[in-house]
């Protein structure tokens, strides 16, 4: 057997706030026995989980590895991804590519396209 991604981890002040942030983008719900300190969205295939952990520290300096999603259309998603209460940074065009940058309500960088 190799090796596969089996979560993906946030470690956050609000396990709750954040978790229901991410359920509301990507659209899974958050996972039974959520708390203050733990919630997850699990999966129900073969795509990681997602874990959100209370740590006691603030996120200081700019992210190392990030999540890059892909939407069908950026007005209406951008409006979305803000409502929901992410912030819009920046939009980027590099390498014949677009993408939007936004930060997730704990300051999280994540970046988000159209279709390629």
């Amino acid at each position: 057997m190799g090796t596969k991604l089996a979560n993906l981890t946030f470690d956050c002040k609000q396990p709750l706030t954040l978790s229901g942030f991410w359920s509301n983008v990507i659209d899974r719900p958050v996972g039974e026995g959520a708390s203050e300190f733990f919630a997850q969205l699990p999966s129900s295939d073969s795509s990681p989980n997602w874990l959100f952990i209370q740590v006691p520290e603030d996120k200081t300096v700019k992210n190392r590895v990030h999540i890059d999603l892909e939407c069908d259309d950026m007005a209406n998603e951008i409006e979305r991804l803000v409502g929901l209460g992410a912030t819009h940074v920046r939009d980027v065009e590099e390498w014949g590519h677009a993408w939007s940058v936004f930060n997730d309500p704990e300051g999280n960088e994540f970046c988000v396209s159209g279709p390629h």
